[in-house]
Formats: structure tokens, C-alpha cells, sequence
């Protein structure tokens, strides 16, 4: 993987200011979409950091090329990274943080000084935070259903078995459900289904959920705008269940829609890509991410 002399580690960068312009980027296919650049932009400015931050199309065929010519470019501090890309970016860097590797999934690509690229995977955290109060409870059993077996299901399944949650991964090819649980959390009794089975109704008496912690997570790009809708019925969910959906576009998913006429809780998927782009942010521009305001940087977000 790596290209560079065994234990060379990447050179820290002048500090901003003190060359070309310095900039970070998302890359995509499509990328039009991403609400990245908003947020990067909206703490640049919160710091004053003159850096920018930018969305840039890059296929699948580009994508070598792409970090050739960026790993060239003093200016260019890094790229968070979306799909496509996650799992191909991976034997074009020098290194890959462990993290990254266990998830076998690269969301976030940053350049040292010397020109070497380094991968880390900024989802497990950035899905993680918003649910840090309800995981640092004691519960005597954790269940995470989880819908999609892409690139974010890499990310949520690492860190959620890593957490203690016994696993049901729902996939429209249950045989490459059961390869990722077998590849991310071989410890532990998890179960592999067909996502067709959550979409009708169900008549399971849950047992008594007291102490309990139970998640339902879109993991799958179902119900983004120009995808068919996530097809899943709440009889599904046991009492007291969270929803989240990583879904940005629209924000207020039919998925979340359900889930709180069905009278459930939810998190929504400004949550994670926020918390994901606050590791990302640090990578790239050496300070920590302003989260001071993030009321208000969600109703920009909602805005546009």
C-alpha cells in the first residue's frame, strides 16, 4: 500500500497564510448534491481561515488522475471523500489509517507537506456522535437493525459491533450482508436478512425492552431524492427504538416521517455528515471545527 520509506510519516505543512491559498475539496460522482463545502465554509469563516473549500466532479476513470495531479499541488490540503469512491481511493494513497483499513472504507483523504496522501474514515466517528449520551448508558442489551450494505454500512456496522450491539443487516443481496458482518464483526451472533423482509407488516410480540437499546438505521441511499423510497414497516422497530437516517437530501426523510408517526425518536442525517466533517475539518486545516453554532449552520443547511 504504502510508497513511501517504511516509518516516514507525512511532514507537517507551513502554517496557512504562508504560501498559495491553501484548499480542501469533496469528491463525487455526482457531487452537485454534497452539503460539505456549506458546512467547511460556514467554519472558515467562523475562524477566519483564509482557505476555501469546494466540491469537484471525479469519476470513476478520473480518479487516479484526479490525486496525481493534486498530490503535485502545495495549496491542495485534502479531499473528504463520497461515493463512489470510498473503497476504489484506497490503493492509490501511501498509507491508510487502522481505522480506515478495519472499515476497509476512506471517506477522508489528506496531503502532507512531502506530497504523501494518508486515508482516514471520518463516518464511524461523525455516525457515532450524536449518539454518545444514549451509548454512554449501561444497557443490558444493544440490537441495531440496520438497512443498506454500502459503503456508510461498512462504517456503521465497525462501529456500532465495536459498541456491543448485535447486528441485523438488511441488504437486497442477503449473501453480501452475511460477507460484511463475516469481514466487520465476526464476534457475536449477527444476522443477515433480505431487505424485503422489513417491508411488510409484522405481528412479533417484542419481549420486555427495559434496559435496552434498540436502533433502526437507514444505512442505504433508498428515499434520497431520485432513489426509490426505503420500504420498511415500524411494526419492525421494538418499543423505545431510535431512528436514523443518513440521508441528506431531503433532510426529513418518509423514513423519519414514519418513524414519528409510529412514535419513535429519530436522528437525521445532517447529524453524522456534521459530525464526520468536524474530524475531516481538523485533517485539513489544523484547528478544531467551531461547533459553537450549529443550530445555525443546520438551518443553512435546510435552507440550501
Amino acid at each position: 500500500m504504502s510508497r513511501s520509506a517504511p516509518g516516514a510519516g507525512p511532514q507537517p505543512y507551513a502554517p496557512l497564510g504562508a504560501g498559495p491559498r491553501p484548499y480542501a475539496e469533496v469528491i463525487g460522482d455526482p457531487i452537485a448534491q454534497s452539503k460539505s463545502p456549506l458546512i467547511h465554509g460556514f467554519w472558515l469563516t467562523e475562524l477566519g481561515i483564509a482557505a476555501n473549500y469546494r466540491g469537484c466532479h471525479v469519476t470513476p476513470d478520473g480518479l487516479a488522475g484526479y490525486l496525481a495531479a493534486r498530490r503535485c499541488d502545495p495549496a491542495w490540503r485534502g479531499c473528504n471523500v463520497t461515493m463512489p469512491h470510498k473503497q476504489a481511493i484506497m490503493p492509490l494513497l501511501d498509507r491508510v489509517d487502522p481505522l480506515a483499513r478495519r472499515v476497509g472504507a476512506v471517506n477522508t483523504v489528506v496531503r502532507a507537506a512531502d506530497g504523501t496522501l494518508t486515508g482516514f474514515n471520518t463516518d464511524v466517528p461523525g455516525f457515532l456522535e450524536p449518539l454518545a449520551p444514549l451509548l454512554a448508558r449501561p444497557h443490558l442489551f444493544r440490537m441495531a437493525r440496520i438497512l443498506g450494505t454500502g459503503g456508510a454500512a461498512r462504517a456503521i456496522v465497525s462501529g456500532l459491533a465495536e459498541r456491543g450491539f448485535v447486528l441485523v443487516l438488511a441488504g437486497r443481496d442477503p449473501g453480501k450482508a452475511r460477507a460484511l458482518l463475516d469481514e466487520l464483526a465476526p464476534q457475536g451472533d449477527h444476522h443477515a436478512v433480505d431487505l424485503a423482509h422489513f417491508a411488510a407488516p409484522t405481528d412479533f410480540a417484542f419481549d420486555d425492552r427495559a434496559g435496552c437499546c434498540d436502533l433502526v438505521v437507514n444505512a442505504s441511499l433508498l428515499g434520497m431524492t431520485g432513489q426509490p423510497p426505503l420500504r420498511f414497516d415500524w411494526s419492525h422497530a421494538p418499543p423505545g427504538s431510535l431512528a436514523y437516517d443518513i440521508v441528506t437530501a431531503p433532510l426529513d426523510t418518509p423514513f423519519l416521517q414514519g418513524a414519528r408517526a409510529a412514535g419513535f425518536a429519530t436522528v437525521d442525517g445532517l447529524a453524522m455528515l456534521i459530525g464526520q466533517a468536524d474530524s475531516a475539518f481538523t485533517h485539513f486545516f489544523g484547528q478544531a471545527a467551531p461547533r459553537g453554532r450549529d443550530a445555525e449552520l443546520r438551518r443553512m443547511i435546510a435552507r440550501g
